[in-house]
């Protein structure tokens, strides 16, 4: 029947109806209200006049499609398809020296490259990913961001909270199920690790919400520095640079870039051809900084945020948070010759000596291939860190109920600490409710709800949801601190939240918050100096880490878990013993490590 209405879909060029049954609402105690979800229908998208094949299967013209009767229209947050394929990929980290602009600096490289390789799979293949540690004095994690991990928790990557760190010479294979399609990318949760290198991006092939003609891949693009993240964090922390840290030394575009002084390094180059409409897979992977991008003289066509489908809109620019993705479809459709690909780094919520980082886009019958020096600085400078979020319409609709008042035990609040530790030294934290969090890495969350162990320790900024398949609200206030008002981009592990709200000023349950199919995500920016109001349900037993995705502020403790239905994760999970092995090994090896925990351990 659904193929029957897909194709039913696309001969009369209206979109699907998006049909989930509405359940009975009832309010419970504390910040939990049982499920419910609405019946809606899609709005109408129209992306082309021509007719699919029979069998209404993925192409140039019939994107929506996808087959067995899932299409765009299918709400994957309940209904998946599975292929019964593995598709297994070997991931080695190791020490080398790389100079990705011309200037050679230490780096933690994934097979020897930077970006890792970009993992692929298709909607409903089992992913099987082996991570080999081959650093010799360092743990390592690979956290596959983003990815709900489906009632697969113990595979998310996130040492203290989900395993044991990976020791020295140790292997682990991470298994999980691609419920999800899209784009994102996989880093260590390690300490600020994935800033020197242990990073890669990840496209799980699905349907979309317009058509192109040709899929470029990912488009990571991040913030880069000379010095490694492991000699910055310890000073970050302990006030070695007062006014904060210091700026990037420049801005990597798909892994390479000219210095910013113009004398070493090249620029990313990618090649379209005139009259073809092309995918492009944009990835925020950097340390701090937050930025808008554009094409000179083209529009994005913006169709999904990280992993949801969204109804198409178009933008000359487009704000992208640490964390986010946003794929876009470029049309070739200027004249033939070379264009600068703008990326800004935002005022007040980045800090880089390269102002305006470029790319390369040029048309394969172009002659010069390099363009005009006159364009180069056509990008504005801006001072915008904030998320369209009136423009990120999910295609499935999917409402939140509205009859309920937040209390005030679901608001957490963000702030700067400038605190003494035993030994009379000053350190910085940002802390989520007043406590800077910090995992233990010998013995992570799910191993204390193996034991059947509630005693978590304060530093862990536990918060126990044990009531499955509830709404759960809360509010994320930035408070005022000491240290300047700055924006941060939020990420939950194991959940696309609902964003109901985000703005500047003091939450106080009387602003107007979107409760009709608001946008789903997985990172989403709280404002400087005001609040950010999201839910989720509890519908994914497991430790869920919250945390700002600026890897200074996490280091520093900006983070808290969730522990999900926490008596269905020992009888649901399926954790073996070679999880448990991994811990063995890893307190093996720290007991004689050269380097101790100094951070939050995220």
């Amino acid at each position: 029947m659904q193929l029957f209405l897909t194709l039913v879909f696309f001969l009369l060029s209206h979109a699907l109806g998006a049909f989930i049954p509405k359940a009975e609402l009832l309010q419970i105690d504390n910040h939990l209200m049982r499920r419910q979800v609405s019946t809606t229908s899609t709005s109408s998208v129209t992306t082309t006049t021509k007719k699919p094949d029979s069998q209404c299967t993925n192409g140039p013209l019939t994107r929506q499609c996808w087959g067995n009767g899932f299409s765009i229209a299918t709400n994957y947050d309940s209904t998946w398809p599975n292929t019964g394929k593995v598709v297994q990929y070997h991931l080695e980290v190791t020490n080398t020296t790389m100079a990705l602009d011309g200037v050679p600096r230490r780096v933690y490289a994934i097979n020897g490259q930077y970006p890792g390789p970009t993992i692929r799979a298709s909607w409903g293949d089992t992913l099987q990913i082996t991570v080999k540690n081959s650093l010799t004095t360092n743990g390592t994690s690979m956290h596959w961001h983003g990815l709900r991990q489906w009632h697969s928790n113990h595979m998310d990557g996130t040492n203290g909270i989900t395993e044991c760190p990976l020791a020295p010479g140790q292997s682990r294979t991470y298994t999980f199920l691609c419920t999800q399609f899209g784009t994102t990318w996989y880093h260590s949760h390690y300490s600020d690790q994935y800033s020197d290198g242990v990073v890669g991006t990840l496209i799980i092939d699905g349907p979309a919400t317009s058509n192109y003609d040709i899929d470029l891949g990912t488009f990571p693009i991040n913030d880069w520095y000379y010095r490694p993240a492991f000699e910055l964090a310890p000073l970050i922390k302990t006030g070695g640079f007062p006014r904060g840290p210091p700026p990037g030394d420049n801005i990597l575009i798909n892994g390479t870039n000219v210095k910013v002084d113009g004398t070493t390094g090249s620029y990313s180059r990618t090649t379209l051809t005139k009259g073809k409409k092309y995918r492009l897979r944009l990835i925020n992977t950097s340390t701090n900084d937050n930025f808008k991008v554009g094409l000179d003289s083209h529009t994005f066509t913006v169709i999904t945020a990280d992993f949801v489908p969204i109804v198409p809109y178009t933008t000359q620019w487009l704000f992208l948070g640490i964390g986010q993705r946003y794929d876009v479809i470029i049309s070739a459709n200027q004249p033939v010759g070379s264009y600068w690909f703008h990326v800004v780094p935002q005022a007040g919520c980045s800090s880089n000596q390269n102002p305006n980082a470029l790319a390369i886009f040029s048309y394969a019958s172009d002659n010069s291939t390099t363009p005009s020096n006159a364009t180069r600085s056509n990008a504005p400078a801006g001072a915008d860190c904030s998320d369209p979020n009136k423009n990120l319409v999910p295609y499935v609709k999917l409402d939140v109920p509205d009859n309920y008042t937040i209390p005030q035990q679901s608001y957490l609040d963000v702030g700067f600490a400038i605190v003494q530790n035993q030994a009379q030294q000053t350190l910085f934290q940002w802390n989520l409710n007043f406590t800077a969090i910090q995992v233990p890495w010998g013995k992570p969350t799910l191993q204390y709800v193996l034991d059947n162990n509630s005693s978590y320790t304060p530093n862990m900024n536990l918060i126990s949801l044990p009531n499955a398949n509830a709404w759960s609200y809360w509010v994320i206030q930035a408070v005022s601190t000491v240290a300047p008002p700055l924006p941060h981009p939020i990420h939950l592990h194991g959940h696309d939240f609902y964003v109901l709200g985000a703005d500047a000023g003091i939450f106080n349950n009387s602003q107007t918050l979107n409760y009709k199919n608001p946008p789903r995500r997985d990172v989403a920016m709280l404002p400087a100096s005001g609040y950010l109001v999201l839910a989720f349900i509890t519908d994914n037993p497991g430790a869920w880490l919250m945390h700002c995705h600026i890897a200074w502020h996490v280091g520093l403790g900006l983070g808290a878990q969730f522990l999900e239905e926490p008596d269905l994760i020992r009888t649901t999970l399926g954790i073996g013993q070679d999880w448990k092995q991994e811990c063995a090994q890893w307190n093996s090896y720290s007991a004689t490590a050269i380097y101790a925990e100094e951070d939050s351990g995220l």
